[in-house]
């Protein structure tokens, strides 16, 4: 494994030698991070808390397709022990992993509330399962340490989990990494579709929700990536975990990322490491480089822009950053869609 690493440091660090890693000086991709708009020149002042959502329901029972369980809304949205409806796909959760820590200050909601207790996890967050038990170890840390950041500040969720990581022990860590390191990574999780048109969307808390009524319709896809649930009512009023994610993307994209990923040829005919020397000849990884293939399109956009600016950094990005670092926009969307595009 260290011979490996040596070899893919000394290859990331070949193709683009003596490139430092590009200093946010242009604009986060606002559809990687979950907007339809870029982030304000100047951060809005923060106003008084929110007004106080309505407790959800805990008196009507609900139901998913393929699950003999029933749930209530406040059962189901328990930051401190959602309900489950398919405990037979994963193992037994550890605490840390369906209740989080409640008592704990700050608190620390039940892992499972946002990535799913398969691992599957949404575009806006992350999916865990099938990742090696060193990464998501070494990326809690990376947390910890405040080497996970955002290049767009409206993203919440990203100080959340550096929170979460402060406040777990490192048995607790451990846990956790054990337990969705063990569970395999299947899909087909995101369905990639080229189109030249996506659904007319509203952002909610860092995911794409398409327009119903008399406002639903199409745009032009532009140069974007359009992530939306398959069944918007099982991803968010019954939180099925079996219920995937569809990927618009620009017509070519596929294409254009495949000759990006494995042979290395950047959109400007540059040449770059090619994703497949580390990441595996099917982007299913190799040691601890993580797995890729089938995972979310947005997400990876996120990862690289992020990696690329300086907001995300640690051990691991050092070999990553100056692959990325003259990447342009377009290279991003288009690997990422192509990841996205492969079985798991």
């Amino acid at each position: 494994m260290k011979k490996l690493l040596m070899t893919a440091t000394a290859l990331a660090f070949g193709a683009v030698a003596g490139a430092a890693v590009v200093q946010a000086a242009d604009v986060p991709m606002p559809w990687a991070y979950g907007f339809l708009t870029p982030p304000p020149a100047t951060p809005p002042q923060p106003g008084g808390p929110p007004p106080a959502a309505p407790p959800p329901d805990n008196v009507t029972k609900l139901s998913v397709p393929g699950s003999n369980l029933a749930f209530t809304r406040a059962e189901l949205t328990n930051r401190f022990g959602p309900a489950d409806w398919f405990p037979q796909d994963h193992p037994p959760m550890p605490e840390i992993v369906a209740k989080g820590k409640e008592q704990a200050n700050p608190q620390i909601f039940a892992c499972s509330l946002c990535h799913y207790p398969n691992g599957k996890g949404r575009p806006e967050n992350a999916a865990v399962s099938g990742l090696p038990y060193d990464y998501i170890v070494q990326t809690l840390n990376d947390f910890r340490a405040g080497n996970r950041k955002t290049s767009d500040p409206r993203k919440g969720n990203t100080n959340l989990m550096t929170n979460f990581a402060k406040g777990m022990t490192d048995a607790e860590i451990q846990q956790a990494a054990t337990y969705f390191a063990a569970i395999p990574w299947t899909g087909p999780w995101i369905r990639v579709v080229e189109s030249a048109t996506a659904p007319k969307v509203r952002p909610q808390a860092g995911l794409f929700i398409p327009l119903e009524g008399a406002e639903a319709g199409v745009d032009p896809i532009g140069n974007r990536i359009v992530e939306v649930p398959e069944d918007t009512r099982a991803a968010e009023f019954t939180r099925d975990s079996r219920s995937g994610f569809v990927a618009y993307v620009p017509p070519g994209s596929l294409k254009k990322g495949e000759n990006l990923v494995t042979n290395g040829v950047a959109a400007d005919g540059s040449k770059v490491t090619a994703c497949t020397v580390c990441h595996g000849p099917d982007l299913r990884g190799i040691g601890q480089a993580p797995p890729l293939a089938g995972r979310s399109a947005s997400y990876i956009a996120r990862q690289l822009y992020d990696m690329q600016h300086g907001a995300r950094s640690g051990p691991w990005v050092l070999l990553m950053a100056p692959v990325v670092g003259k990447l342009a926009e377009e290279d991003l969307l288009t690997a990422s869609a192509y990841i996205a595009s492969l079985k798991p």
